[in-house]
């Protein structure tokens, strides 16, 4: 018997027009003589040019990025479907019995041999393990999976065909009724595999002299072998004896229907949706319908009408629910119906969730009035409100609602269905009038539940409803309510996470802080956050948003003292354990907001508050660092609005910010933090004309220096310190080129107490570092001979000023600067040996410019000095010629101009040495 071609693979009726193969077989039509007739071109009318273009656009449609995979949900209901039963499984373990093939045998013969090999699953290849725990069972069925993949590897087809059938097999089995979601996840995962093994095999086989298929190909490029090959396929799976593996096996392959004909899929789908009316096990047949459309969906989505058949045949067969079959079987099992409904919420969320993708509101609709006339089911009621767009959902609100309230509670609570819809009002507005109305109606519901658990799952989605719509009124009222539900018996401790949640919503929502401390209840509710680590997770949280929203400095005294609070929660939660990330983020999220705050001219009002959060956060030495640097910007605030006028008053104020300073300088762990913050702290003094102070901090870096580890640790790893040191000690001595003396301490004190620090350090035997220093040394003491600085602080009067260019002055520098220079010269004389002399090389170059940049060679022995220099760079051939080429033009030039004239008998001295 032909099977006639459907002019319409969407149309209502096309379903009910294809028989199920086993209501097929009383017309004495057996599987595969059906597949066979399926499968002849000349059966089915040909398609006219226009439905052949409509077609293919169809097939190559896909769902988008909109769509929420299955992939998302499998994790979420392996972890929510559990169970501490035993399970028991069956697992394939071979043929021992011996077959005969006959070389050369034709299809026929082949196809019964394959045959008898499927049989061989009825005659005890099969072991059945008992008192498995879930996760022995779920390795068991890794264990399938991977002897699938071993099986398929090996070319042991048909034993990859028995692993599959004998794991569709498991399907039919609720004895754990409870673990069924999470076993349909396990055992599909296995489907989904076969599935896609046997389609690449098959496309493997339609491979020639022209390559690949394309991904939209049509079943007239495929060739004769393939097609075969996928004929048999089905013809082996139509043989299958039992019901729920013969379907699940098909679906699983229903996409190798595109090798065969255009239309194979769309005349599969209602086929095998029809199919799954023979299953009697409404919850079995669920998730059958569920795998179902969910490879109608990979396959072909745009195939709606065997989505909606699925989920009608769902509908009629409902009332099998509470027919005495399963409600027997709940009574052996010892499980309460309210349990057993919520198994069937993946499968029903997902086949709703197809169905409503895209869909047209006039079919949501239609859906929501058959729900209706089952009697506003609840559990069918909150799938939809699941599934369906939430804006479809947010403008039927009070629809819903109504819906809600004639609901049978027994069996599926009403305070699941107000947060199914409090979900949806998180995501899409409802009409402005119905806003507080909807909000009384769900807060009815929710306020009188008794359990902790439950009540705090719905608070927890109908406060952002709330702050969304209303003002900070009706956030307290709730939030209120949640103190009175939760307090007692310290319910709080086991609902964290969603009093976490809860905070997070109002302050995503709620971002004025003024505004926000001044919910009455929001205060008392952080007081339930009494386990450190989370109090410690919300305390981020608020300071997170407070520095993302917080647009202008802030003194507002309620804001002040409720984040101090905050502030302090986070650095007390510090101790030896603490990791130094961790360290980094509280630090930096205290920093934000000790620079949001100001009391604007109020200087010495923010002294104080620098004061106090210096005592609160001493654990933490990146907040530690930031209080010094607000502290001296504040001294130069004050400076600048004072424009100089100190009177005692102002003079005292920047005294005392210069001694927070100093008295806090010493607490910190980092050498180099100290060294560098006595430095700046030194130089805000010393532009306040605070000379003593500004003394004191230049002696505490010198005194410092000493200390300098050879190796400190850099982002977590030890480096050598002399780099660090060097960059310290320039900025230090263009520093001092403005310091005056102190006329209790002669000439040049600080800068002699710091060459003696450099003298003693004890540098590495392979650096030239202290070479480099004193080299800068030379760059200070010659900027120091200039009648006039090149550079000054404002009412500060410089050496230049005090001593206007004194011969005893000049004196000493030049005694300074010999001194230096022998040390330089020293240094050089012990790299002569033959591993050193490119350090010396490099070294005299560098000498010999800073005497050019800073020397007055028209003095016979500097100039005598600068060509020994010159030729020591060249002497062993290691000086870069390119870079003496250019010094040597330089002087040329500079030569030429009369200030530097004599220069011109410096050039004829200085000889280019060939490197040939």
């Amino acid at each position: 018997m032909n099977r006639k071609g459907s002019t319409s693979s969407t149309s209502s009726s096309s379903s009910s027009s294809v028989m199920d193969p086993l209501s097929s077989v009383l017309d004495g039509t057996d599987p595969l003589s059906l597949f066979a007739a399926a499968a002849d071109p000349g059966a089915a009318a040909p398609p006219t040019e226009g439905a052949r273009r409509k077609r293919d656009k169809d097939e190559s449609s896909a769902v988008g990025s909109d769509f929420e995979p299955w992939s998302s949900k499998r994790g979420e209901i392996l972890a929510r479907y559990t169970t501490t039963e035993k399970l028991s499984i069956n697992l394939y373990m071979g043929s021992e019995k011996g077959k005969t093939t006959t070389t050369g045998s034709a299809v026929s013969e082949k196809v019964r041999t394959r045959l008898e090999e499927l049989d061989d699953l009825e005659e005890g290849s099969q072991k059945e393990l008992l008192n498995l725990t879930q996760q022995d069972y779920m390795n068991r069925i890794e264990e399938l999976n991977q002897s699938l993949k071993d099986a398929w590897s090996s070319d042991q087809k048909v034993k990859a065909l028995k692993i599959v059938i004998q794991c569709s097999k498991l399907l039919s089995d609720t004895t754990v009724i409870q673990f069924y979601p999470s076993k349909f996840v396990l055992i599909t995962d296995i489907l989904d595999t076969f599935g896609k093994l046997v389609y690449e095999r098959i496309l493997s086989m339609c491979v020639d002299n022209r390559g690949s298929l394309p991904d939209n190909f049509s079943p007239e490029s495929v060739n004769d072998t393939a097609k075969e090959t996928c004929l048999n396929w089905f013809f082996k799976i139509a043989s299958i004896r039992e019901l729920i593996p013969r379907f699940y096996v098909e679906a699983a392959i229903l996409k190798c229907n595109k090798f065969l004909s255009k239309t194979g899929i769309s005349e599969c789908l209602p086929r095998l949706t029809s199919m799954i009316r023979g299953i009697g096990d409404p919850l079995v047949a669920v998730y059958a319908r569920a795998y179902l459309c969910r490879v109608g969906m990979e396959v072909a989505p745009q195939l709606k009408e065997s989505l909606n058949k699925n989920f009608f045949d769902f509908l009629l067969t409902f009332k099998q629910i509470h027919g005495d079959t399963v409600q027997n079987q709940l009574v052996v099992q010892c499980v309460e119906i309210p349990l057993y409904l919520t198994l069937y919420s993946p499968a029903i969320d997902w086949i709703l969730q197809c169905i409503a993708y895209h869909a047209p509101d006039v079919l949501l609709t239609e859906m929501m009035e058959r729900c209706k006339k089952l009697g506003n089911n609840a559990l069918l009621l909150n799938s939809v409100m699941s599934a369906f767009r939430a804006e479809f959902i947010a403008a039927r609100s009070m629809d819903f609602i109504g819906m809600i309230k004639e609901c049978d509670e027994s069996g599926f609570p009403k305070h699941l269905l107000f947060r199914s819809l409090g979900l949806n009002l998180a995501l899409a507005d409802p009409p402005e009038n119905d806003r507080l109305q909807i909000l009384n109606e769900a807060w009815k519901v929710i306020t009188k539940l008794k359990n902790p658990q439950d009540y705090i799952n719905c608070a927890e989605v109908w406060v952002e409803y709330t702050c969304r719509h209303f003002t900070k009124r009706e956030v307290n009222t709730v939030l209120a309510d949640v103190i009175k539900h939760m307090t007692p018996d310290r319910a709080f401790e086991d609902a964290y996470p969603q009093l976490q949640s809860i905070i997070q919503k109002v302050i995503t929502y709620i971002y004025d802080f003024a505004l926000l401390f001044s919910v009455e209840k929001f205060l008392p509710f952080l007081d339930m956050f009494q386990k450190e680590s989370v109090r410690v997770e919300v305390c981020k949280c608020i300071m997170e948003s407070f520095i993302k929203h917080q647009q202008e400095p802030t003194k507002d005294p309620v804001i002040l003292n409720a984040l101090l609070h905050v502030c302090k929660t986070m650095h007390d939660s510090v101790n030896a354990l603490t990791l130094e990330d961790e360290k980094r983020m509280l630090a930096a999220l205290i920093n934000g907001f000790i620079k949001m705050v100001s009391f604007g001219r109020d200087f010495e009002q923010q002294l104080s508050f620098y004061v106090e959060a210096r005592s609160m956060f001493c654990n933490l030495e990146p907040v530690l660092v930031q209080l010094i640097h607000s502290v001296n910007q504040l001294a130069m605030e004050t400076r600048r609005v004072m424009k100089g006028n100190h009177s005692r008053k102002t003079a005292a104020f920047v005294r005392a910010c210069v001694a927070f300073c100093f008295i806090t300088i010493p607490s910190l762990s980092s050498i180099f933090t100290r060294l560098n913050l006595y430095l700046h702290s030194g130089q805000v003094a010393l532009a306040n004309q605070c000379l003593s102070q500004a003394d004191a901090f230049f002696k505490a870096a010198v005194s410092l220096v000493p200390e300098v580890p050879k190796m400190i640790s850099v982002d977590g790893k030890m480096r050598p310190s002399d780099a660090f040191l060097l960059e310290f000690l320039c900025n230090f001595f263009s520093t001092l080129l403005v310091v005056p003396d102190h006329p209790e301490q002669g000439v040049l004190f600080l800068v002699r107490g710091l060459l003696n620090v450099i003298q003693d350090y004890t540098w590495e035997d392979n650096s030239d570092d202290k070479v480099r220093i004193y080299t800068n040394v030379l760059h200070l003491l010659s900027a120091m001979t200039q009648e006039v600085f090149i550079y000054h602080v404002d009412k500060v009067d410089s050496n230049d000023a005090l001593y206007g260019g004194d011969s005893k002055f000049l004196a000493e520098i030049n005694k300074l600067s010999e001194t230096v220079v022998s040390q330089i010269l020293d240094h050089l004389k012990t790299l002569g040996k033959e591993e050193t002399l490119k350090r010396q090389s490099q070294l005299a170059l560098y000498f010999f410019n800073t005497i050019l940049a800073h020397g007055d060679l028209r003095n016979n022995r500097l100039n005598q000095l600068s060509v020994n220099l010159w030729n020591l760079a060249q002497k062993h051939g290691f000086a870069d010629t390119k870079t003496m080429v250019k010094t040597l033009e330089y002087i040329k030039r500079k030569s030429k101009q009369p200030e530097t004239s004599h220069f011109t008998d410096l050039a004829l001295r200085l000889p280019l040495q060939s490197r040939t």
